[in-house]
């Protein structure tokens, strides 16, 4: 597990098994609740993951008034529960996402949360081998520079979102902004931070950007895209949310269709040699819910700007090369968070179990695309590698698309829900985010922390008038 030390046994086991017996378990689980229409070769729910989480109920109150929230009007006034009781969802999460668990710590602004209890909650969910990501607007490590490095050192925090965009409100110095462009300043503010952090705590923080695409922003998505790939060794993964009529989000505020954003993204990868027509061939649950594209970058010495290059195409070599991907014993295997010799032991027992696909396709297949995309060759940039002429890098562009009341209660939204990657544990299930946030569950669960509330005063009381009379 990830709190656990590194050992000897821990890495043996990775070289027999590299992506180990609970996870194989898991992901034919996952893949077995698929509907046959989503069961594709490209699929990564039930193949490559087995899903995302998220905790609920950590801290419902926000100091932000965003025009686009999916909380309820009355999250302000919901007291947080106990930490016990994120504790307790926490190994509901870890149960049913297997190992290194993609786990959203989030609710509201869970930064309000005292410090002492966030890190509590955070060094737990690494001893039980959950991947904990503080999801936030980021403000109150500005107002106190040194919370994010106590989430790092003392929680073992690894990973953070850091939501930016025009639709916040009560940001300092950025009360009311009109454009994206507003906030470049306090992007790279952020991006500082990040590198700044990793620095104080020699730690390989991970940060990721989230972002509410409305009609007004949409024109500036292409600028974003731009400025996440000059900051890339900031920040290494965007995710993209057009906005839906969901909880407290004004009506004024319009959303966009998924082929609207990735046309705008797509301005801006063509700058570095990349053509994105859509998120095909990846999926990850329903296709109308979630779109990802990763992408490699390359950068040489001396040139003005990196190359981008699609990692999975369209195309049948790729596509080849993901069904024999499938078939070779690889699948859910993961790298991240890996201590080095978990990561030596992986690779080994990688190598072991498909040695002749990894060098007699895998390796040639990646020759061709590299000769093909970027001007160079695999052998050939192994050695700009160690000569230093050469930076590789990555970046992954994804959208979420929520679902408002209407959608997620059409039949259409009941597919989308069955396949979903994201969820939530709500009376001992994993409740798919839109069915918590759109038909209505946040708020039962919401007035069920309320109801608790009152019993406990209540039962509080008890003695002590007892003890009056």
């Amino acid at each position: 597990m990830l709190g656990q030390p590194p050992s000897f046994k821990r890495a043996w086991d990775l070289f027999v098994d590299p992506v180990t017996p609970e996870k194989r378990r898991i992901l034919s689980d996952r893949w077995n609740s698929l509907a046959p229409a989503v069961k594709t070769p490209t699929q990564g729910l039930g193949q490559k993951a087995t899903g995302c989480g998220a905790t609920v109920g950590i801290q419902p109150r926000c100091d932000f008034s965003c025009t686009g929230c999916y909380l309820g009007e009355d999250a302000n006034d919901i007291p947080a529960l106990p930490t016990e009781k994120i504790l307790e969802q926490l190994r509901m999460l870890r149960a049913y996402l297997g190992p290194k668990s993609n786990v959203q710590i989030t609710d509201g602004e869970v930064t309000l949360r005292p410090t002492d209890e966030l890190v509590e909650i955070l060094s737990y969910a690494r001893s039980i081998g959950v991947i904990p990501m503080v999801m936030t607007h980021g403000d109150s490590f500005r107002k106190d520079p040194r919370l994010l490095d106590r989430l790092v050192l003392e929680g073992g925090l690894t990973e953070v979102s850091i939501h930016i965009d025009i639709t916040q409100r009560g940001r300092i110095g950025y009360r009311s902004p009109k454009s994206e462009l507003e906030l470049m300043p306090l992007r790279d503010e952020f991006a500082q931070m990040i590198r700044d952090v990793r620095k104080r705590t020699g730690t390989r923080l991970r940060a990721a950007t989230t972002m509410t695409i409305t009609r007004q922003n949409l024109p500036d998505v292409a600028d974003i895209i731009r400025w996440l790939v000059r900051n890339r060794d900031a920040f290494g993964l965007v995710s993209f949310q057009p906005a839906a009529q969901v909880g407290r989000t004004r009506k004024t505020v319009e959303g966009v269709s998924a082929a609207e954003l990735w046309q705008e993204i797509g301005k801006a990868t063509k700058d570095f040699g990349l053509e994105i027509g859509s998120t095909e061939p990846l999926h990850f649950g329903h296709p109308d819910c979630t779109g990802f594209v990763p992408v490699m970058t390359i950068e040489r010495r001396g040139e003005a700007k990196p190359r981008l290059l699609q990692l999975i195409r369209d195309t049948p070599e790729d596509l080849a090369i993901m069904k024999e991907y499938t078939d070779h014993g690889l699948l859910g295997m993961a790298f991240r968070d890996d201590r080095p010799l978990e990561a030596v032991a992986r690779f080994l027992g990688a190598f072991r179990t498909a040695p002749g696909w990894l060098l007699g396709r895998v390796v040639p297949w990646l020759d061709s695309r590299l000769r093909g995309d970027a001007g160079t060759s695999a052998a050939g940039l192994v050695r700009d590698l160690a000569l230093g002429n050469v930076k590789v890098g990555g970046l992954t562009l994804t959208s979420h698309h929520f679902m408002s009341p209407e959608e997620a209660a059409s039949p259409v939204g009941q597919e989308r829900l069955d396949a979903c990657v994201f969820r939530l544990p709500y009376q001992g299930k994993m409740v798919p985010m839109c069915q918590m946030n759109a038909l209505g569950v946040r708020d039962q669960f919401y007035s069920e922390i309320i109801a608790g509330e009152q019993q406990v005063d209540q039962d509080a009381d008890e003695p002590r008038v007892a003890s009056a009379g």
